[in-house]
């Protein structure tokens, strides 16, 4: 599935990978750049995942909540591929936090938070009607609600000074990275975007995943990653999980 237009492909995979490890090299909350709502944003504490698989699988949640809605509230025909992937994508997710070595209360509330905003963003998707703006357009209007929101909501959550606590401010080490991963993820929304308008949507999918597998074999042999047994079996059941989601969307297609 993935030999059919490649370059897209394997050029999306490529800005995955470089976005979500530079902002792991930036020690700032990268998780939340990959919600769609929270797209530009930071919150809570300056605490973060120190596995980006584990990231991965909370984010893959998100489909259990558009499972949830497609079978109890608009009815739609549910492939029991589908089902069985929402189940263990719950699973993993619900057995994570009792394994995780790594446990961060404060990063698994704002991954909470991420994983409800992706869910009925990709509901809201589902239910429009129309398409009166592009995808582009999408992305370009979630990056400014999300800096609005955010700007306006850093004083509350403590962000606003925090930020000048944070020990690595004066570190060119950071800035660097920073930058770097904001142009990674700026890159990275304009090849998503051109991936899906030049793939079918299984492939899209497809691709999706293999970049998550790909980012996270990388992030494991790159950085210091605690895994016991108990945690690679809910990451493996996530991505059990996740697998079946693509083989569900390559048969209904």
């Amino acid at each position: 599935m993935l030999a059919k237009r490649p370059f897209p492909g394997l050029t999306f995979c490529a800005f995955y990978l470089a976005t979500y490890l530079t902002n792991k090299v930036a020690d700032i909350n990268w998780w939340t750049f990959a919600s769609h709502f929270l797209e530009a944003g930071l919150g809570g504490d300056q605490q973060q995942f120190q596995s980006i698989p584990v990231f991965f699988t909370l984010h893959n949640a998100s489909e259990v909540i558009v499972c949830l809605y497609q079978k109890c509230i608009s009815k739609e025909l549910t492939s029991p591929a589908k089902i069985w992937s929402a189940v263990f994508l719950l699973v993993a997710t619900g057995c994570l936090p009792f394994y995780d070595s790594q446990f961060d209360p404060v990063g698994y509330f704002w991954a909470t938070i991420h994983l409800f905003c992706v869910g009925f963003y990709k509901i809201l998707h589902k239910v429009q009607k129309s398409n009166v703006l592009s995808d582009i357009d999408q992305q370009y209007l979630n990056y400014i609600f999300s800096m609005v929101l955010l700007t306006f909501a850093s004083h509350p959550t403590g962000d606003l000074f925090r930020a000048l606590e944070f020990p690595f401010l004066y570190f060119y080490r950071f800035h660097t990275s920073c930058c770097a991963s904001g142009f990674l993820g700026f890159f990275l929304m304009l090849s998503s975007v051109k991936l899906k308008n030049n793939v079918a949507p299984a492939q899209h999918t497809a691709w999706i995943f293999f970049a998550k597998v790909m980012t996270a074999g990388f992030s494991v042999l790159l950085f210091d990653t605690v895994l016991d047994i108990p945690t690679v079996a809910c990451l493996l059941l996530g991505g059990l999980g996740e697998a079946l989601l693509v083989y569900s969307e390559k048969t209904n297609t």
